[in-house]
């Protein structure tokens, strides 16, 4: 049975979008923080006497740009809600603050991305790399501050830093993260029933999302969410909603019901645009970044499976799977995928989307996908091909 539960609606990011031509202290806030990461400099964008240091130009744009490229974000030079989140964490380092757990008002920052890291190299928790210094890792660094002879109160100060300072890593031979993320995905067996996934259809309430050629995405990802529902329950999956009609909230309240769900997988439906009218095509994103190794194993390959089985089964163009980092796959404990199943901005893509038959070829297709996933070293069908009717033949047929 689905037991389809909304999130809370939760407040929007207040920050302000800032891009090219704007002007403003918030500008100058910008400017210190991109030379802060070394961004700045490098596009000459530093603030001196002959420039406007108020004037969003060219070279803080490109100084954007090149920062958004290294953080695993749209590099299209615009300061929105999660490059302003990254330009916020990208300015502790760690030892330049006290760190803890603090319920309702948790401490983000790339000084929490490398204690995490560090703690996962000792063979300790948390389970992932996501710069949210929250239970889990309040409980590694206690386990930590005990193995050491440290009182355990889970408070990062200096006795803690000269600790972590003077240890070796301890996990050899790949990405500690990525150790476990497989190992989980192995111990879970092949079967999806009893697994629970949750659906999120992207924005929602006021926010339409995307809206071109008289496709609007908020009301087309629901409705593939729901196709989707539909197949995954015939799998025996509890499947969850991060939305149903109304709004459901950011992506920092969308991935925190995720983790109070402790669902298996997320799933994140949504659209794309652009500016040219001939961009078309599908592509998926799962959490990845080369900052302090932070990589989902499991949802890259999750990525790759229903990309490649969209792209067969539809024919669109295949933009590919990629790395990123935004707020809900990151702070998810759990692999998450974003799947953008076309253009609504191009003709030819918006069409095709309207077409309820292809939104159900859609659903067959991610479903398939996560299903792949748990065969393992079991799957050896051509992409494409399964249908469910005979994938449930063949899961019996494994059993037996």
């Amino acid at each position: 049975m689905s037991q389809t539960r909304v999130a809370p609606a939760g407040a929007r990011d207040a920050h302000a979008v800032c891009r090219l031509g704007d002007r403003g202290a918030a500008v100058f806030d910008l400017r210190v923080a991109l030379t802060s990461t070394g961004d700045a400099e490098a596009a000459g964008a530093r603030p001196d006497q002959s420039i406007d240091p108020l004037v969003f130009d060219l070279p803080v744009q490109q100084a954007v740009r090149a920062f958004q490229q290294r953080r695993g974000l749209v590099a299209d030079g615009v300061v929105g809600p999660e490059t302003a989140r990254a330009l916020a964490a990208a300015r502790w380092r760690l030892g330049d603050r006290i760190l803890a757990h603090i319920p309702g008002h948790l401490l983000h920052g790339d000084d929490v991305a490398d204690l995490q890291s560090r703690l996962l190299g000792l063979g300790l928790g948390p389970d992932r790399v996501d710069a949210v210094f929250g239970p889990r890792t309040e409980a590694a660094v206690r386990d930590f501050q005990r193995g050491i002879g440290l009182p355990g109160d889970g408070i990062v100060g200096p006795d803690t830093l000269r600790g972590l300072a003077g240890l070796r890593r301890a996990v050899r031979g790949g990405n500690p993260h990525a150790l476990r993320e497989r190992e989980t995905l192995r111990r879970a067996g092949r079967s999806l029933v009893g697994r629970t996934i949750l659906l999120d259809p992207g924005h929602g309430g006021p926010d339409l999302g995307c809206v071109a050629n008289g496709v609007v995405e908020a009301d087309l990802v629901l409705d593939l969410a729901r196709r989707v529902e539909g197949r995954l329950l015939a799998q025996g999956v509890d499947v969850l909603f991060s939305r149903i009609h109304g709004d459901g909230g950011d992506e920092t309240v969308r991935s925190a019901l995720a983790n109070d769900l402790a669902a298996d997988l997320v799933i994140s439906l949504h659209c794309d645009a652009a500016a040219q009218a001939q961009a078309s095509g599908i592509a998926t994103y799962y959490y990845g970044t080369d900052r302090f190794g932070a990589w989902s194993v499991v949802g890259e390959h999750l990525a790759d499976l229903i990309q490649r089985e969209l792209v067969a089964r539809t024919g669109m163009i295949d933009c590919r799977s990629h790395a990123r980092s935004w707020t809900l796959l990151q702070r998810t404990e759990m692999p998450a995928v974003r799947v953008e199943v076309g253009h609504v901005s191009n003709p030819t893509d918006a069409a095709r989307l309207s077409d309820p038959a292809l939104r159900d070829v859609m659903a067959e297709a991610i479903v398939v996908a996560i299903q792949r996933l748990y065969l393992g070293d079991e799957d050896s069908v051509r992409t494409g091909v399964f249908r469910l009717a005979e994938l449930r033949s063949f899961m019996a047929d494994l059993a037996g």
